[in-house]
């Protein structure tokens, strides 16, 4: 009974309901116009039904992401192209695209009809401060008849996928030291300004150029030798990160887990963008993914999560075997055993930074913090006490819903009444709660001060009144 029932609105469910019972009660009473009326209250949300479910109406969607991967904080827009590729033009048309809650409420937009071939653009800004990767969509459109009475939904299939990293950090340019196929830089560019000789020289052949000419290789075996190809320079950094559990403390975005996550997003964006190849490693091994590394660095960062290991031998045999190059480090909290297991897992000769975080300072909320309300999960916004009941800080009303427009796109929040841009709304109204201090006392401790003969107030001395200069 209650399948039979999901496709009707409240107003169906009412008409069936005072046309069964206007209908039993015509029949107990001998009115047939009593009756009449019944049938008429049953019957119209049945025909209503069974035209909604009749109708063939074949709509396309497409949607775009722009861009597909923000920092934290920033705000990307989703464009949702619908289109009606049927013969017929559609009815009234509720649309709701899926997202997750603590990307907002779900935009809503009623559509009027869609002419044949006609084309519908709906457009809502979506921001984010918790880093992660999230899934946009399905679009579900409920297809409702004239009178409210039925609503049908049907769903697409296609999802589009939004990335929030973690906040990047511009750093200023540096020298950095780099390393070629697992050795140091400057013990190659030593070796061959003392005049090493190739490994594999080779004959000179015509249209050598002379500059490539190794004369040392020449005396030795009597006939032009020249070097091979210059083997391509390659800079590398390990950017290795402590995600141990217990070495972090704090809790949500303020932790000092996040913030060595943001820092490894910072290193690592500088050192890729410095034309430098990296890998990253973890406590729990090497992170392996196709791609650049500025693309795989940011993607495995934006899902990464505390591990429930308690050391770092895992990360620093992924260390030993990649072989040589700058080494960053990023730990939490180190024993003596970890500091020095991480001290001789650097390779003699190659570079190496270490950035350890003081955990301590994160272990409780700093002097002047307020706390965050009971129940309050990261990233939701916290309800105002000033705030009237029923409305969210910061969230649009869950029941508004956008009118799109056939010649206008609709822009911004789809729910009516709400944050627009990531701006909280306001009802416009001045806030009137606002009650005195009434904790704030005079200060009663006076006391004269025997040495200069002013009065201290508050233990602070007040700076006494210059003299007036004598007029002439």
């Amino acid at each position: 009974m209650r399948s039979l029932l999901a496709g009707f609105t409240t107003r169906g469910t009412s008409f069936l309901a005072a046309g069964l019972a206007a209908g039993v009660a015509g029949l107990a009473l001998g009115e047939r116009d009593l009756v009449s009326v019944g049938a008429l209250l049953f019957i119209l949300p049945l025909l209503s039904a069974l035209a909604a479910g009749r109708a063939r109406y074949r709509l396309s969607c497409v949607r775009q992401v722009t861009p597909a991967r923000v920092p934290a904080g920033h705000t990307t827009r989703v464009s949702v192209r619908l289109e009606n590729v049927s013969r017929l033009p559609t009815g009234l048309l509720l649309a709701e695209d899926a997202i997750p809650y603590t990307l907002g409420t779900r935009p809503r937009y009623v559509l009027d009809g869609v002419e044949r071939g006609g084309v519908r653009e709906l457009n809502y800004p979506l921001r984010s401060d918790l880093r992660g990767k999230f899934t946009i969509g399905p679009l579900e459109v409920r297809i409702a008849d004239s009178f409210g009475l039925v609503e049908l939904g049907r769903s697409f299939a296609t999802t589009s996928a939004l990335v929030v990293t973690p906040k990047v950090v511009t750093l200023p340019r540096t020298a950095i030291g780099a390393s070629w196929v697992g050795e140091g830089e400057g013990r190659t560019r030593a070796a061959a300004a003392a005049g090493e000789d190739d490994v594999v020289p080779r004959a000179y052949r015509d249209g050598d150029e002379l500059r490539r000419v190794h004369w040392r290789s020449t005396a030795r075996y009597g006939e032009l030798m020249v070097r091979r190809e210059e083997q391509r320079w390659r800079n590398r950094a390990l950017l290795l990160l402590d995600t141990r559990r217990y070495a972090h403390a704090g809790s949500g975005i303020t932790s000092s887990f996040e913030y060595a996550v943001a820092a490894a997003a910072s290193i690592g964006v500088h050192l890729g963008r410095g034309g430098m190849d990296g890998q990253l490693i973890t406590d729990g091994g090497q992170v392996t993914a196709a791609g650049m590394f500025e693309d795989v660095l940011l993607d495995s960062l934006a899902v990464i999560k505390p591990s429930r290991g308690t050391e770092l031998s895992g990360g620093l045999a992924a260390v030993r075997a990649a072989g040589g190059g700058l080494l960053i480090v990023i730990a939490g909290r180190l024993s003596a055993t970890a500091a020095r297991q991480l001290a001789t897992s650097r390779r003699e000769g190659g570079p190496a930074v270490a950035l350890l975080l003081a955990v301590s300072t994160w272990g409780a909320q700093r002097a002047g913090e307020s706390e965050p309300a009971a129940g309050h999960a990261p990233g939701r916004p916290v309800q105002n006490p000033r705030q009237k009941p029923g409305r969210t800080a910061g969230r649009p009303d869950q029941s508004g819903w956008r009118r799109a427009s056939p010649g206008q796109p609709a822009n911004g929040q789809a729910a009516g009444g709400g944050a627009r841009d990531g701006r909280p709304d306001t009802d416009g109204r001045p806030d009137t709660d606002r009650r005195p201090d009434t904790d704030r006392r005079p200060d009663t401790d006076r006391r004269p001060d025997t040495d200069s003969g002013r009065t201290r107030t508050g233990g602070l001395t007040p700076m006494p009144k210059p003299a007036q200069p004598p007029r002439s």
